[in-house]
């Protein structure tokens, strides 16, 4: 049985607005991701969604509630489907991250996937533990609501080793594609199989309600 997977990045924070690198770092949706947030909620308001799962961080559970708010459904969270952990990068503007480790920013940029990054709070991930992570979670919801319909509420990182996962795309191979805030991206989950359907979908994000939800 299929499962459909709505697989929907965090609204806006402040940090995303001045290229802040978050990770872990637990940042709060700002006006215009709240705005964005609601759009999205009333988007999808006629989904039949089964379930609504975010990552449990702030930015994904705000706009995880949008969404179920109206749909009478709880947000159920898990930690698994957090962003990467960046250690010491976390915190940094990009471009301070250049300047102050260019070593490490180098092999970053270079997508050296077994690279990890200093530790600062907490211990760096590099990306083929992160992909692993967040793939199996999403599969593990999947298979948990075999055969229905789900909302996934995570991060720019989650989103973008579910797209490798589902087309093939090698992990070192260059992002060649956005990864927008609040956007919807669908995914069917069969059998450990991931089909991606539809990519990138922001068109609630101009819709002429935004305005009033300024």
């Amino acid at each position: 049985m299929t499962t459909t997977i709505l697989l929907i990045r965090h609204g806006e924070t402040a940090w995303n607005a001045e290229r802040r690198l978050q990770g872990h770092i637990d940042i709060a949706l700002n006006p215009a991701g709240l705005a964005q947030a609601a759009a999205l909620g009333q988007a999808l308001a006629g989904e039949p969604l089964a379930a609504v799962i975010a990552s449990d961080l702030s930015r994904a559970q705000q706009t995880a509630q949008a969404i179920a708010g109206l749909q009478d459904l709880p947000v159920q969270t898990d930690a698994l489907l957090r962003e990467r952990c960046y250690g010491a990068f976390e915190g940094l503007l990009y471009a301070d991250i250049a300047a102050r480790y260019p070593h490490e920013y180098a092999q970053w940029q270079a997508r050296q996937i077994d690279a990890v990054m200093p530790s600062g709070e907490r211990q760096a991930e590099s990306f083929r533990q992160f992909y692993g992570r967040s793939t199996e979670a999403i599969a593990e919801w999947a298979q948990r609501y075999k055969g229905q319909t789900i909302a996934i509420v995570a991060h720019g990182g989650v989103l973008e080793c579910a797209y490798r996962a589902a087309v093939g795309m090698s992990l070192d191979s260059p992002r060649d594609f956005q990864v927008k805030n609040a956007s919807v991206n669908r995914f069917s989950y069969a059998d450990g199989q991931w089909h991606l359907l539809h990519w990138g979908d922001v068109e609630h994000l101009h819709m002429p309600a935004m305005d009033e939800l300024g």
